[in-house]
């Protein structure tokens, strides 16, 4: 077992070593844009599946409430949260479309879609993606391993290069945060350490 901790821990930093490499630019852009969004009025809309559904709403939480500095709310909103939506479109169209009518719905142009899936194939966030860059809305992704057919899908593209779904959901999660931290930091100052 302490050789499995050992291995997970390597192959944990690496991926994050090698995104970081790889992404940092794009990275710095997205919170550029999200820092002009909010200073404009507009939102960040952020969806996924599974644990990228839990992370859009982790994300949503630190932009409403706070990161590591108090502040003002920013406007996200996870497209995840509401089981009364995601269950009528489910039923009465289909779970391809659950993003796809909140995007319709909630989004407008100046807005930001931030579509997160660990493959970059899943057809519910593609279909919203494309939606968002319908309507005007700067569309940015979160993907792992070749990208899927949502990498250049986007304006802005986040892909951690690692086959490994575990270690791509731990990258995303610490991206997350980053992002939020410079967002706060760009907006607020510096925060404590």
């Amino acid at each position: 077992m302490q050789e499995q901790i050992n291995a997970g821990l390597l192959g944990s930093i690496k991926a994050k070593q090698d995104f970081a490499a790889a992404c940092s630019v794009e990275l710095c852009r997205l919170v550029k844009t999200l820092v002009e969004a909010f200073r404009n009025g507009n939102k960040l809309l952020i969806f996924g599946n599974g644990g990228s559904a839990a992370d859009a709403q982790h994300m949503a939480a630190e932009f409403v409430n706070r990161f590591l500095i108090d502040r003002r709310p920013l406007p996200a909103i996870a497209l995840t949260t509401d089981s009364s939506i995601l269950t009528s479109i489910g039923n009465d169209f289909s779970f391809n479309d659950i993003f796809i009518k909140q995007i319709q719905a909630l989004g407008q142009a100046g807005d930001i879609a931030l579509g997160i899936s660990t493959s970059g194939n899943s057809p519910n966030v593609i279909k919203a993606i494309e939606q968002a860059r319908a309507m005007g809305l700067t569309t940015a992704v979160l993907t792992g391993g070749s990208g899927g057919k949502l990498l250049p899908m986007a304006d802005i593209g986040l892909n951690v290069p690692c086959f490994f779904t575990p270690h791509i959901q731990e990258t995303h999660l610490w991206a997350e945060h980053l992002i939020c931290q410079l967002v706060d930091e760009t907006m607020f100052g510096a925060s404590v350490r």
